[in-house]
């Protein structure tokens, strides 16, 4: 079993479950679409890439190159979480609003075409920072835990 990867995929299992309550309590209303959603509270991707970068520094230490790896890629689906794709889903809001503003102003005449594009483009693509900052420290906690779990010590210094 590989119990790093297990202990991501499980991870992001849990933030995505979380987000259930969390937009009910924001809300006051059921929302379970946003199960399968991107965005929200918290992060399942920085959940889980941190899960995976505390579970391998533990198992193998802050120096291997795979800590290096699963770091460094976190980081980048991190950065992408709340740069790229949160501006891809303000740009959205602004398309779906001059979409909404041309059929105002088209009137009937537009109907037709309109019917073409009925469905709204998704606007939450990405995440606030804080959001990624509750996934991260998400998955800190069941990194650690799912290692602890395992009941190995790492012999060697944790740093080096």
């Amino acid at each position: 079993m590989n119990r790093p990867m297990l202990t991501a995929l499980l991870t992001i299992g849990l933030a995505q479950s979380l987000k259930v309550p969390i937009k009910k309590m924001q809300t006051d209303q059921w929302e379970w679409d946003t199960l399968l959603e991107t965005g929200g509270m918290p992060s399942s991707h920085s959940a889980g890439v941190t899960a995976l970068a505390t579970y391998v520094a533990l198992e193998r230490g802050v120096s291997s190159v795979d800590f290096a790896l699963s770091t460094v890629f976190g980081l980048i689906v991190m950065y992408d979480a709340q740069g790229i794709r949160r501006q891809t889903g303000e740009l959205t809001i602004k398309v779906n609003e001059m979409n909404a503003d041309l059929e105002r102003m088209a009137g009937d005449s537009h109907a037709k075409q309109s019917e073409k594009r009925s469905v709204k483009l998704r606007e939450r693509l990405g995440h606030q920072p804080e959001e990624v900052v509750g996934g991260a420290l998400l998955g800190l906690i069941t990194g650690g835990i799912s290692y602890a779990l395992t009941g190995r010590r790492k012999k060697k210094s944790f740093i080096f």
